[in-house]
C-alpha cells in the first residue's frame, strides 16, 4: 500500500496525482490490495485487460475495470478531476459547494454536485462503532422560518435527530439522521444504530424516548431548560452544524447526504493524516450510488 501522506498539500497531491494513469493505477491498488478475487466465479488468478490495471478472470474470462461496483462507477467525469474534488471535500476544513468546485476545476455546477453526493455517501457512517460513555441526544428543525410549524411534527422544515459522545467539557464524536417525526419508533431505530446499550444517555421530556429504558437501561429523560443550558454541549453542536450548513451550502436539499459530511469530518477532526486515503478507501468499498438513488 501506498505510504499515507503527512499533509496533503495541493502540491504533495499534484506530485503524486499527474495524470491519469497514476490515478487508475492508485484505485487498483486499492481494490485489490488484499488480493484478487472474480465476483463472478471467485477465482484468484487473472491477467490484464484492454487497460494495463484492469483485472480480466482466466476462468471465466470476466473483465474489471479498478472503478467497476464502486462509487466511481460509471462516471463521466475525467478520473483525475474525480480525484481533485475528493482531495478538496476531504481536506477543506469547512467542506466546500459545489458551486466552488466547478469554479476551480472548470466543470459544470451539476457535475460537481453530482459527483460530490457520491462522495458524500461514502462519508455515511458505517454504524460499526457505537457511541459509549456520555451520550446525549435530541432533535431539532432544519430549514427555514416556517411560521405554520407547531409541536414536532408540523411545518415544511425537516426535523433531524442528533446524538453527541461527551468527552470532558468536548464532544468527541456526533451523527445525526433525517426523520418523518420524532416518534418513538424513529428515535429507537437511530438510538440502536448509533449508541451502546450500556451508555449513559440523556434526553429530554419528549414522549418519543418514553420507554426506550428497555433498551438503553441508564436513559435519563430530563426537563430542558430555557435554550438548553443543562444540554450545552449538544446545543452547541447543533447550532456549529446549522452554521456550517447555511455558511458553505446555504440551502440544501437531500439534508442527510450534508449530515453525513458534517459529521464525517468532525468524527475526524483529530486525524492529522490519511485522511484523503481513508475516504478513498471507503469510496472503493461502496456500491455504486448512480443519479437515480440519489434523487429517489
Amino acid at each position: 500500500m501506498e505510504k499515507r501522506f503527512k499533509s496533503l498539500s495541493l502540491f504533495e497531491f499534484q506530485t503524486r496525482f499527474p495524470d491519469e494513469d497514476k490515478c487508475r493505477e492508485y484505485l487498483a491498488n486499492l481494490k485489490w490490495e488484499k488480493g484478487y478475487k472474480c465476483p463472478k466465479c471467485g477465482h484468484e488468478k487473472y491477467c490484464s485487460g484492454i487497460n494495463k490495471f484492469d483485472r480480466q478472470c482466466t476462468s471465466c474470462n470476466y473483465l474489471e475495470s479498478p472503478t467497476a461496483g464502486t462509487l466511481f462507477h460509471k462516471s463521466k467525469l475525467p478520473i483525475l478531476k474525480a480525484f481533485y474534488i475528493v482531495y478538496y471535500v476531504s481536506t477543506c476544513k469547512n467542506g466546500i459547494s459545489s458551486t466552488e468546485l466547478s469554479r476551480k476545476l472548470a466543470l459544470r455546477q451539476k457535475t460537481c454536485w453530482l459527483f460530490k453526493q457520491k462522495i458524500m455517501k461514502g462519508m455515511e457512517s458505517s454504524k460499526s462503532f457505537l457511541m459509549e460513555g456520555k451520550v446525549d441526544v435530541d432533535e431539532t428543525y432544519v430549514g427555514q422560518q416556517d411560521d405554520q410549524a407547531i409541536g414536532r411534527n408540523e411545518g415544511k422544515k425537516k426535523i433531524m435527530v442528533v446524538a453527541i459522545e461527551r468527552k470532558g467539557k468536548g464532544v468527541s464524536r456526533m451523527y445525526g439522521r433525517v426523520i418523518e417525526t420524532a416518534s418513538k419508533k424513529n428515535l429507537k431505530k437511530f438510538m440502536e444504530e448509533h449508541i451502546n446499550s450500556d451508555a449513559d444517555v440523556r434526553t429530554d421530556g419528549w414522549t418519543g424516548y418514553k420507554g426506550l429504558e428497555k433498551e438503553f437501561p441508564k436513559l435519563l429523560r430530563e426537563k430542558s431548560e430555557k435554550k438548553g443550558k443543562n444540554f450545552p454541549q449538544l446545543h452547541r453542536s447543533i447550532m456549529m452544524f446549522k452554521a456550517w450548513l447555511r455558511g458553505v451550502h446555504h440551502s440544501v436539499h437531500y439534508l442527510q447526504s450534508y449530515i453525513n459530511e458534517y459529521t464525517y469530518r468532525f468524527n475526524r477532526h483529530k486525524m492529522k493524516e490519511g485522511i484523503f486515503e481513508n475516504l478513498m478507501k471507503r469510496m472503493i468499498s461502496a456500491p455504486p450510488h448512480p443519479y437515480k438513488m440519489i434523487i429517489g
